[in-house]
């Protein structure tokens, strides 16, 4: 059975090749979504072809709710949303991927129902399934070339789904078995390479010493260390410490 987790169903319009099928089960699983509805699908089910491409998400297809209408699909849903690449000539709210998946999340919560029609392959969603929805969604894409791949349209859905459900961060640093070095080891840090660098008579001319040695510690204030980083870079300082001392005997 599909997993409790309140979610719109998706629903696949005359689909015609069994491989878009399976890819949408893929892509809608991906983003952990598993309601999916098939309407008169082209080649018949159970279809091997989407079988064969649906891979880990063979359980969508297996508990997929087969009808032959759009009608029967949408029999127990509140709201409806339907995908479209072009205008079709009807007054409807045209809504984003992303302001669509809001408005699920929203309405989800609020105890109803939703439904996503994608449309067949070939030539996309009828007006006359256009006009059971309540609002469409139209994605961005290129006028020249408007025309998204089935399973493409789902898992783009199915994305914006995600994004709205999880928290999702914009951007992080995966830390590989270290910790972000604190003031203390840059400081030590500094101090090391401030040491080692004099002695090399590397602050010169005098005049100019004091401004390149606030520039240095300037420099490693801005780099984002790790422990892992400070401990190799004195290291590294250590070794060629030695060699030139090896050098020198």
């Amino acid at each position: 059975m599909p997993s409790g987790t309140p979610q719109p169903a998706f629903v696949l319009v005359r689909p015609q090749m069994g491989e878009n099928i399976g890819g949408a089960a893929r892509a809608m699983w991906n983003f952990g979504l598993d309601r999916m509805r098939i309407v008169a699908p082209r080649d018949g089910w159970p279809n091997q072809k989407a079988i064969a491409m649906a891979s880990g998400a063979g359980r969508l297809l297996d508990e997929a709710l087969l009808t032959s209408s759009v009608e029967d699909a949408l029999d127990d849903c509140h709201y409806v949303f339907a995908t479209t690449a072009r205008a079709r000539g009807l007054t409807k709210p045209v809504v984003t991927p992303e302001r669509a998946m809001e408005m699920a999340r929203e309405k989800i919560a609020a105890g109803q129902k939703v439904a996503v029609l994608f449309g067949p392959e070939r030539a996309g969603l009828e007006n006359e399934d256009i006009a059971k929805a309540n609002a469409i969604i139209n994605v961005p894409v290129n006028p020249e070339f408007a025309s998204l791949n089935l399973a493409q349209c789902v898992l783009l859905t199915a994305y914006e789904w995600r994004r709205q459900s999880v928290e999702v961060d914009a951007e992080r640093v995966d830390m590989a078995k270290s910790v972000w070095a604190n003031h203390n080891e840059i400081e030590a840090l500094s101090g090391h390479y401030e040491e080692r660098l004099d002695e090399a008579g590397f602050f010169f001319p005098e005049p100019k010493a004091e401004g390149m040695k606030v520039n240095l510690r300037n420099m490693w204030s801005r780099m984002p260390l790790t422990r892992a980083d400070v401990q190799m870079l004195h290291g590294i300082l250590r070794q060629m410490v030695r060699w030139k001392e090896r050098g020198d005997e």
